[in-house]
């Protein structure tokens, strides 16, 4: 079980995944960046600095952002995110992800 802090502001998707993640065994918190195994960030949200979230020592960080938006992806990926999957794929395995971060 992972401590995981998710910033989306997308109320339905962002409560979609507290679900999957909690369903998945994982204590979620929304919003609250200190202190978390793995930090889910919604990489299109206009308040998330994709470049300041990336690359962090006290977390890991997951992004997600909607598939044709390749432009994001490069950017998380340049800024050190541990991994960026499509939305869809969140959707789908956010549980599995983050449990794959937690055990590297």
């Amino acid at each position: 079980m992972a401590r995981v802090a998710v910033l989306c502001p997308d109320l339905l998707f962002g409560s979609k995944v507290e679900g999957l993640l909690q369903a998945g065994g994982h204590e979620v918190l929304r919003g609250d960046a200190q202190g978390v195994d793995v930090l889910v960030v919604d990489l299109t949200a206009e308040d998330v600095d994709v470049e300041a979230l990336g690359g962090r020592d006290d977390a890991k960080t997951l992004g997600f952002y909607p598939h044709v938006d390749v432009d994001i992806k490069r950017r998380a990926d340049a800024a050190g995110f541990d991994m960026v999957v499509p939305r869809s794929r969140m959707n789908r395995e956010g549980a599995a992800l983050v449990d794959r971060l937690v055990s590297e």
